[in-house]
């Protein structure tokens, strides 16, 4: 008798590989049909311009659509095309990101809108492999502004998207694991339509972050809710399956708040890591380090350091407390650079200036508590 052949890695990945459900020919009908009278008027859908779905996307990851509104708005306003953004400095662009979070979509923006200046000639790319090599952008997001700008037909992925596949076809297991997402961007390639595709992948993605939210669907009012596999088996709430949770981190920081009657003493922060590239008081690990500083840098007895409240700030995986430590400084002070090896990341800012850098908006908050009244004026996007 012929021996068996050994199997191939293929054969063994596609044996284990989990079967993909087909859609329903009035899958796409009827999301398409539900989206035409329910879709919402946002800024970014009036447009089909690349370059204003690309900022939206980008602003859209993490963020709830009310918050990016008015952001997209005085974003796309300063910079209308992709040239403007290109040229502008980075310090700009964070100051109309400040208060948006994720900084580092920002700086990947600004790097995207220079490889098209320099790349591409200032012109938007049309095929996917262009797009996708912008930085920061991933496999969804460059076929949403292919899909929303030119009508593209590719597939989209993002967290809305997967709750409504997960929920409709009944897709178990963890969506962070590989087999899972292979499943879901397969689904997601057989519902998306030869045709209307900006209009489908608008309703999929709308239906996600409206009716199939992750803690209260409204099945009784979603178009979907005939034939959904979740709602037939009352996993609304187990689909799809919630990610392990994480031991949230807690971390602390001291910020040196010194200021003149009219100036405060900020540091540029890294370009990576936590509020990468934007500008707050010197941040140290320990108090004794940050009364070391003020004497070693700025000339001032320990003593002259006031303990203020803490101000609490959560970001994704870990709360930070920030312990501030206001210095009063003699105006002299602006006038030489603080020595060491910091120096060149330091600089004073007049509060009564026009401040065209980015603060987070903890920094800006905390900036807010002291005694300048024009504060919180320049301080705003």
């Amino acid at each position: 008798m012929p021996k068996n052949k050994p199997q191939s890695r293929k054969d063994s990945e596609r044996k284990k590989s989990p079967a993909v459900p087909r859609p329903g020919a009035s899958f796409q009908a009827q999301l398409i049909a539900w989206f035409e009278k329910a879709a919402r008027d946002l800024p970014w859908r009036r447009t089909r311009d690349p370059y204003a779905i690309l900022v939206s996307e980008i602003m859209l990851q993490q963020t709830q659509v009310a918050t990016v509104i008015p952001y997209f708005e005085r974003f796309t306003a300063r910079f209308p095309q992709v040239q403007a953004l290109a040229d502008a400095p980075l310090d700009e662009v964070l100051r109309l990101w400040s208060g948006l979070g994720y900084y580092a979509r920002a700086r990947n923006l600004h790097r995207a809108a220079c490889q098209i200046r320099d790349v591409h000639g200032g012109v938007f790319p049309t095929t996917f492999d262009e797009v996708a090599r912008l930085p920061g952008i991933g496999r969804s997001t460059a076929g949403a502004i292919l899909a929303l700008s030119g009508d593209q037909r590719h597939p989209i992925l993002d967290g809305n998207v997967r709750r409504v596949l997960a929920r409709y076809f009944g897709v178990d297991g963890d969506p962070t694991l590989r087999t899972t997402q292979q499943v879901l961007w397969a689904l997601a390639e057989r519902c998306t339509p030869a045709r209307q595709v900006a209009t489908y992948t608008q309703a999929i993605m709308d239906l996600g972050a409206t009716l199939c939210s992750r803690s209260a669907p409204r099945c009784e009012v979603c178009p979907l809710a005939e034939r959904c596999e979740a709602r037939r088996t009352a996993r609304q709430h187990q689909l799809p399956a919630p990610r392990r949770a994480r031991i949230r981190g807690q971390r602390r920081a001291f910020m040196l708040l010194a200021v003149t009657e009219d100036a405060v003493l900020l540091e540029r922060r890294p370009p990576s890591g936590i509020w990468g590239g934007l500008w707050c008081p010197p941040q140290f690990e320990t108090r004794a380090a940050a009364t070391l500083f003020a004497r070693e840098q700025l000339g001032l007895d320990d003593g002259a350091v006031m303990a203020l409240p803490p101000l609490q700030h959560a970001f994704t995986h870990f709360d930070l407390t920030l312990l501030p430590l206001q210095l009063r400084c003699d105006p002299s002070a602006q006038a030489e650079q603080p020595p060491g090896a910091r120096s060149e990341l330091l600089r004073w800012h007049r509060f009564r200036d026009s401040i065209g850098v980015g603060v987070p908006a903890p920094v800006r908050t905390l900036l807010e508590q002291l005694t300048q009244p024009s504060l919180p004026m320049q301080m705003e996007n």
